[in-house]
């Protein structure tokens, strides 16, 4: 019996400026959409991994855009012509064009251009082409309601004709209304859709990413609103719009004007006071609106859309469409996975590290160095617990009365008076301070606090040091609710959220550290108790440690967080081994101050590296010519020599000649000189010639 499901060929989708934060993800769900068997009822396309892809996308990019194509895109155009675009565009199946996120006018007139090459085309058309246009809700912000008497009623798709346009988006609204005119004929090639999408979350963030990039960041301690805030703001998972797409795509519904927006009806107070309560610091201050532009919070126009207030209902998508929700309840109800996703979105994931080793081995250094490079926390238990008596004594004595409650200024009472009585009755250590005068239980209680607190969740941490003991570790980071879940379990259940991912055992020899501590000033040594005593008793403790039956080294391998040994106590080799195995800085980076500091100090190495090159340059360049000077002076005397000695052995070869001529030559020759000045005759030479041959002949 033959198969009777065919395949179809993926339908080609094109999708404008994918490097925009809207039109990238659409087009990532979409290019994870798969094609199912003709069989299944319930859904034809599914965004999963298994079967052939329902869709191949391709996109344009804004020409400043430095990306390469990205893998989830079949062909990708940087800011082609016209006629370039026009005949890809005739190449699609769907056309996508998203103009939710942008009020300039750049892209509403090239959709419209668009549109109008496209419908000039359709008679060509071998086959029907569908044009989908994501606009706003922004096309809705000044539509009242039907009866004044009624004003909470709920707007729906089926009042689309009666919507009314915020000022900065009529020129959105008259595209809408022509992509409506679209298809209205049955034999029509060209069809049209308006999505009307409210204001968009998920992911990195864009529209909200200023709430959320406050609140992880902790530096304020009141997250900002702007307004009063109690204007309803209808929204909707990118995610969840993508699919709002895809079911157009499929279904192809018999309304053409689709409102894409959650069930949500949340104020734009509740939504920023559950970004801080969840991810920041839990509180908010409200600020006037124009403080956001002078902030540089938000633009403008970024302002005119968290000012909508508009409630709305669309009953097509939760009726007629079959949509995979991310967040159909919306962003405050779904706040803890959208605060992870937008987290994992932008790699912003804290590190934990751990240092442990020896007393004077450089631990409290090297942690500094890590916080400063990675940005993260520096975990020192007696500053910890310092911290923690100073915020109870603040509570309890009503340092921040307006936020505090009656039953957290109670148990502030209560934890404070445990924490002194403790104190009263243990004994002193001048070392350790309160460390060393409380039990383990209320050390190890404020040492939980801290690292579960927001800013070392956010951000990540350096324990230095601390704890020391198997055991110590076990009560820390051991997780009782898990336990208590899941006791069957044989692998050892720990709080991933607070334990350390990264552990790193730094080593020294006894002679490298009593050294290091013997060169320390006295009052130093003094302060940081490496007086000779106390550093010889804690260096002992130590080992008595290291050596124990379980050590601290022993429950992070038990957790599988394998601990590094590193045996080279230079702090910079140090700090370039542990950041090669923790890898590179997961947060936001350098504030833009701090960004321009670091370009002026960048600047400042690049000039002096410059400076010094060419100091060497013109070192090299000097001794080179200096060498060719030694060399030249050096090639003359020995050439000096060489012509001496050619004329001591041409002096030499001579001689024999020189004492021929005056034994034989010289003295006739002179003889016939004298004889011919006596005689004079009118031929010297022929006289000289015949007396020499005369003589000769005689001889």
């Amino acid at each position: 019996m033959g198969d009777k499901t065919k395949q179809s060929r993926p339908k080609r989708i094109f999708i404008n400026d994918v490097d925009r934060y809207s039109s990238k993800h659409i087009a990532k769900f979409l290019s994870t959409c798969v094609e199912t068997s003709e069989d299944a009822e319930a859904e034809e396309m599914s965004a999963s991994p298994a079967g052939p892809p329902a869709f191949h996308i391709v996109a344009t990019v804004s020409s400043s855009s430095k990306h390469e194509t990205a893998r989830f895109l079949l062909e990708q155009y940087k800011s082609p012509s016209r006629d370039e675009l026009l005949e890809r565009l005739l190449e699609c199946d769907v056309v996508v064009y998203n103009i939710s996120e942008n009020t300039t006018q750049q892209q509403v007139e090239e959709a419209t251009w668009a549109l109008t090459a496209l419908q000039a085309q359709m008679e060509n058309f071998k086959s029907r082409k569908m044009f989908i246009l994501v606009s706003t809700v922004m096309t809705w912000a000044a539509t009242k309601p039907q009866n004044p008497d009624e004003p909470d009623v709920l707007l729906t798709e089926e009042e689309f004709r009666r919507r009314r346009p915020h000022p900065s988006f009529k020129n959105h609204n008259n595209l809408e209304k022509l992509v409506l005119k679209l298809g209205r004929g049955k034999k029509s090639k060209l069809i049209g859709f308006v999505v009307a999408a409210g204001l968009q979350y998920g992911k990195g963030e864009n529209l909200f990413h200023f709430f959320f990039k406050v609140s992880w960041l902790m530096l304020c301690p009141k997250v900002p609103l702007f307004g009063n805030g109690t204007n309803f703001i209808p929204m909707i998972h990118i995610n969840d719009l993508a699919g709002v797409i895809q079911n157009i795509i499929q279904h192809k519904p018999k309304s053409k004007y689709i409102l894409a927006v959650n069930d949500a009806k949340n104020t734009l107070e509740e939504i920023v006071k559950m970004i801080s309560d969840v991810l920041g610091p839990g509180q908010m201050d409200k600020l006037p609106e124009h403080e956001a532009v002078t902030m540089k919070a938000f633009k403008p126009e970024e302002l005119e859309y968290l000012s909508i207030n508009l409630r709305l209902d669309a009953f097509i998508i939760k009726d007629s469409f079959n949509i995979r929700w991310t967040s159909e309840t919306g962003m405050v109800d779904n706040m803890e996975s959208i605060v992870e996703e937008y987290k994992n979105t932008r790699q912003l994931l804290p590190i934990r590290i751990c240092l442990v080793g020896p007393p004077a081995v450089g631990k409290t250094t090297i942690a500094e160095m890590l916080c400063i490079h990675y940005q993260i926390h520096h975990i020192k238990i007696q500053e910890v617990i310092d911290g923690k008596i100073t915020q109870l004594n603040e509570i309890v004595n009503g340092a921040d009365t307006e936020y505090v409650s009656e039953d957290v200024l109670a148990s502030a009472q209560r934890q404070l008076e445990n924490i002194n009585r403790s104190m009263e009755v243990n004994e002193v250590s001048l070392c350790f301070g309160p460390l060393g005068r409380l039990p383990d239980h209320l050390v190890f209680d404020i040492l939980q606090e801290k690292l579960s607190s927001k800013t070392c969740r956010n951000h990540g941490f350096v324990l230095d040091g601390f704890p020391k003991t198997y055991e110590e570790a076990k009560l820390i980071f051991s997780d009782e609710d898990m336990e208590n879940q899941d006791s069957t379990s044989k692998a050892p259940l720990y709080n991933k959220k607070i334990t350390p991912e990264h552990v790193f055992a730094l080593n020294a020899s006894d002679d490298f550290l009593t050294k290091r501590v013997q060169g320390l000033p006295e009052n130093v040594a003094e302060e940081m108790c490496y007086t000779e005593d106390k550093f010889i008793s804690r260096l002992q403790r130590y080992k008595q440690l290291s050596e124990a039956e379980e050590t601290l080294l022993d429950f992070f391998d038990e957790l599988e967080i394998h601990p590094e040994h590193i045996d080279d106590p230079e702090y910079t080799d140090v700090m370039k081994m542990i950041t090669e195995m923790v890898g590179v800085p997961k947060n936001y980076g350098l504030s833009p101050e701090e960004q321009e500091e670091e370009d002026r100090r960048q600047e400042e190495e690049r000039k002096q590296k410059v400076a010094t090159e060419a100091a060497e340059k013109k070192r090299r360049n000097e001794a080179t010519l200096a060498e060719m000077a030694a060399q030249y002076e050096e090639w003359q005397k020995n050439l000096s020599e060489v012509k001496r000695q050619e004329y001591e052995l041409l002096e030499a070869h001579c001689v024999p000649l020189r004492n021929y001529l005056m034994k034989y030559v010289m003295p006739s020759l002179t003889e016939a000189m004298l004889e011919c000045s006596k005689i004079k005759p009118e031929d010297p030479v022929d006289f000289l010639a015949e007396h020499l041959l005369r003589n000769n002949q005689q001889d």
